[in-house]
C-alpha cells in the first residue's frame, strides 16, 4: 500500500478517536478491575511516588530533576512488547532500533549502540556492562505486566547512583509479589513479533509472604538490511524467574528474586577475511545468549519512619558473539540508611562494593589485552534534604565518593533546590557533577577494522587500540525546571539544561607499526584519548490533557543542540561529527488514549524524529496504534499495528556500531491476556 494511503488511514484513525471521545458518559468502558490512565486525575499523576532522585520516596511534583514516570497503565496503552519501545514515550530520550535485536538508547545526546553515559537499573541491580559501556537491551526482558513503573531521569544522577549516571538514569521497578497474585497467561503473534507469550502464577507462603514465578518466550523475525535483503538478525529468548516478598516482623521485610535466560540472535558484522591479499567482507554471525541473577534485599523500619536497607546480588552472563565470546560475573553489596533528623532534615547515606570479573575470548577482528580482568568499585554517598520553608522550599545537597581500580577516586556532588509557590506550581534547579569511567573497550580493546593496499603497494591494516591510561569523562550540568497543574485537566512539565563536558573520549592516530604476522604489513592504530570537550543545551516538555473524562492526550517535545570540539593538539577528525550526528536535534510525539464503549479502548502514538545528516538517516514519523477489547473481566484482546506510515525506515546507521544496521518494518500482531 502506498505511503500516501497509510497517511490518510492515520488521519482517519485520529478522526475516529476524536469522534469517539464525544460518546456520552453513560456508555463508558466496563469495569475491568483496574484503573485506566484516563481514570487517573491530573493530581494523582503529578503526585506519584518516585524514588530515583533521592533513593527514598517523594512526590513527583517535588523532585528537583527532569523526571518522567512510565506507569503500568502507560505500559498497557503503549502496545509495546519490550522496554526499548516503551522508552520512546519519554521526551529527551533517543531510542533508535539498529537491527532486530539491538538498540541505541541515550538521554540528551551521545547516542550509540553502547550509550556509555546512561545508567540502567532493574530493581536496584545495575545492568550497565563495563565491557563496552552501556546496556545489552536484548537480555533485559522483564515481563511488562510485572513492572510497577519506570522512572527516567534526564540529567546526572551520580550523587546517589554513581559513575556512568551522567546523562540519565533509567530505573525499572517491578511489582511486589503480593500485587501479582493468581495466574496470568499472555500469548500472541504477528508479522514481526512472530510468537511471544508469558505464563505466571503468584500465591501465598503462610500468612506473611507472597511469591510469583514466570516463564516468558519471544521469537522476533529478521529485519531487512539497508539494501532490502534479509539480514538474518532474528532474536529468540526464553526467560524464567521468581520473586518472594515476606515480613520477618512488623518492622522487617525481605525480598528475594532471580532470573535465568537462554537464547540466540543473528547479526551481520564486518570481518577481515584475509590480510594478503586484503579482503574485507560482511559475514553472518549467530550469538548465543545465556545468563542469570539472584538478588536479596532486607529492609528494617524504625519507629520514627527512618529505615535501613541491605541489598546483595550476583549476576552472570555469557555472550558467544557476534564478534567475541564474553563471560562476566558480578557481585554487588549495597548498604543504605534513611534517617529523619528532626522535622526539617531528611538524610540518606550509604556505602557499596562491586566486584566484576570477566573472561573474553577474542578473534582476528576483536580482542582484549589482558583477556581476563577483575574490576573492583568502592563507594559511599550522603544526601540531605533540608526543608527551608514547610511545604514550600527544599534544599538537597549531597555527594558520592567512588574508587575504581582504573581511574582512582571520583567525587560527584550535587545541589538541588525546589520552590513550590503554591500547590499547583513547582520550580526547581540543580547543579551536579558526574563522571563516566573508562570501560574495557577504552582501556584494553584491540579492534581490527579493515585491511587495504596502499598506493605504494604495501598492505595496511586499520585498527582501534585501547589506552590503559584513559581518564574518566566529566560533566558539569545545570538544570532548570517548571511543573504546573494548570487545571484539573491539564499539567505541563518543562525542563531546560546546559551541560559542559571535558576529557571526552577522542580517537587519535598513532604511529604505524610494521608487523610480520601472518605476513608483513603496516598496522595503522587509532588510539583512544581524552582530547575533546564541549557543551550541550536543550529543553524537554511533556504534558497531559484530559480532553474528556475518557480521552487523554499526552504531547511531548525535545530540542537538543550539541557543540563539541577537539582540544588543541588533537588530530581527531572523526569523533566530533560522529557524536554530534548521532542524536536528532528535534523529537516530537503525541499519544492518545480513548476508552470506548463495551470494554473497547483505542490507543495511538505518533513519534517524529529529525534527520541525522552525518549518518545519512532521513527524518521519519512512526505511527503505532492498538485496539483493546476486554471481552470479560479476566480476558483481554489486543490488535496492534506498528510503524504504519512506511513499509521500511532506518533509525540508525552509525559506523561505530559492532553490527550492521537493518530497517524497521511495518508490522501487526494480535495478543490475548487471561488472568485467573
Amino acid at each position: 500500500m502506498h505511503s500516501l494511503t497509510w497517511r490518510r488511514l492515520a488521519l482517519l484513525l485520529f478522526m475516529v478517536l476524536a469522534a469517539s471521545a464525544r460518546v456520552p458518559r453513560s456508555i463508558a468502558q466496563e469495569s475491568s478491575g483496574s484503573r485506566d490512565l484516563g481514570d487517573l486525575s491530573i493530581e494523582e499523576l503529578m503526585n506519584e511516588s518516585v524514588t530515583s532522585v533521592s533513593k527514598r520516596e517523594q512526590k513527583l511534583s517535588q523532585a528537583a530533576a527532569a523526571l518522567f514516570v512510565i506507569n503500568q497503565e502507560d505500559i498497557r496503552h503503549s502496545g509495546a512488547l519490550n522496554i526499548p519501545d516503551l522508552l520512546r514515550m519519554v521526551p529527551g530520550l533517543d531510542v533508535a532500533q539498529i537491527n532486530a535485536n539491538t538498540w541505541a538508547i541515550s538521554a540528551r545526546g551521545f547516542n550509540h549502540q553502547f550509550s556509555d553515559k546512561l545508567l540502567v537499573l532493574i530493581d536496584g541491580r545495575a545492568v550497565y556492562t563495563p565491557t563496552y559501556g552501556g546496556v545489552n537491551w536484548d537480555t533485559q526482558d522483564v515481563p511488562l505486566q510485572d513492572i510497577e513503573r519506570i522512572e527516567v531521569i534526564r540529567g546526572p544522577g551520580a550523587t546517589v547512583w554513581g559513575a556512568n549516571a551522567v546523562n540519565g538514569v533509567i530505573n525499572v521497578i517491578t511489582k511486589q509479589a503480593k500485587d501479582t497474585q493468581g495466574g496470568l497467561v499472555t500469548a500472541g503473534g504477528g508479522t514481526q513479533d512472530q510468537a511471544f507469550g508469558t505464563t505466571q502464577y503468584g500465591g501465598k507462603i503462610g500468612a506473611d509472604a507472597s511469591y510469583r514465578v514466570f516463564t516468558k518466550y519471544l521469537d522476533y523475525h529478521d529485519l531487512p538490511d539497508l539494501a532490502g535483503r534479509d539480514s538474518n538478525d532474528g532474536w529468540h529468548l526464553l526467560h524464567g524467574g521468581f520473586r518472594v516478598d515476606g515480613s520477618l516482623s512488623r518492622n522487617d521485610s525481605l525480598t528475594a528474586q532471580g532470573d535465568i535466560y537462554s537464547g540466540s540472535e543473528g547479526a551481520v558484522i564486518d570481518h577481515i577475511a584475509s590480510i594478503s591479499p586484503p579482503v574485507n567482507e560482511n559475514v553472518q554471525k549467530i550469538a548465543g545468549l545465556s545468563g542469570g541473577n539472584i538478588l536479596g534485599r532486607w529492609n528494617h523500619v524504625l519507629s520514627n519512619g527512618s529505615d535501613t536497607t541491605v541489598q546483595v546480588y550476583f549476576d552472570r552472563y555469557v555472550r558467544s558473539g557476534p564478534s567475541t565470546l564474553e563471560a562476566r560475573n558480578t557481585v554487588d553489596f549495597d548498604f543504605q540508611q534513611h534517617r529523619l533528623l528532626g522535622s526539617r532534615q531528611d538524610l540518606v547515606w550509604g556505602a557499596g562494593y562491586r566486584r566484576s570479573a570477566d573472561r573474553i575470548v577474542g578473534t582476528i577482528d576483536h580482542a582484549f589485552e589482558p583477556a581476563d580482568q577483575t574490576i573492583q568499585l568502592f563507594s559511599a554517598f550522603v544526601q540531605d534534604e533540608i526543608t527551608l520553608a514547610p511545604e514550600r522550599v527544599f534544599l538537597t545537597i549531597g555527594t558520592k565518593l567512588e574508587h575504581l581500580d582504573i581511574t582512582g577516586f571520583e567525587l560527584e556532588p550535587s545541589i538541588r533546590m525546589t520552590w513550590k509557590p503554591s500547590a499547583r506550581h513547582t520550580l526547581w534547579a540543580a547543579v551536579a557533577r558526574a563522571a563516566r569511567t573508562p570501560d574495557r573497550n577504552d582501556a584494553n580493546g584491540d579492534f581490527n577494522l579493515a585491511v587495504f593496499t596502499s598506493p605504494n603497494g604495501a598492505i595496511g591494516e586499520l585498527s582501534i587500540v585501547g589506552n590503559p591510561r584513559e581518564k574518566s569523562e566529566h560533566l558539569l550540568a545545570t538544570d532548570l525546571g517548571y511543573r504546573v497543574q494548570a487545571s484539573s485537566r491539564v499539567s505541563v512539565d518543562l525542563a531546560m539544561f546546559y551541560n559542559r563536558y571535558r576529557q571526552l573520549r577522542s580517537v587519535e592516530q598513532g604511529a604505524p607499526i610494521l608487523e610480520t604476522d601472518p605476513v608483513p604489513h603496516f598496522d595503522i592504530p587509532l588510539v583512544y584519548s581524552n582530547q575533546m570537550h564541549g557543551t550541550t543545551e536543550g529543553l524537554e516538555v511533556s504534558a497531559h490533557f484530559k480532553v474528556t473524562d475518557r480521552w487523554t492526550l499526552s504531547p511531548g517535545y525535545a530540542l537538543l543542540h550539541m557543540n563539541l570540539r577537539t582540544d588543541p593538539g588533537s588530530h581527531d577528525t572523526f569523533s566530533v561529527a560522529d557524536i554530534e550526528g548521532s542524536s536528532p536535534r528535534h523529537q516530537a510525539q503525541l499519544r492518545s488514549s480513548v476508552n470506548l464503549s463495551h470494554g473497547l479502548g483505542w490507543d495511538t502514538s505518533v513519534y517524529f524524529v529529525a534527520r541525522l545528516p552525518e549518518h545519512q538517516v532521513p527524518s521519519y514519523t512512526r505511527l503505532d496504534t492498538q485496539l483493546i477489547w476486554r471481552s470479560t473481566e479476566r480476558l483481554e484482546w489486543s490488535l496492534v499495528g506498528k510503524n504504519l506510515l512506511q513499509d521500511l525506515h532506518v533509525e540508525s546507521d552509525d559506523i561505530a556500531t559492532s553490527v550492521q544496521s537493518s530497517q524497521a518494518r511495518r508490522s501487526v500482531y494480535v495478543k490475548f491476556t487471561w488472568t485467573f
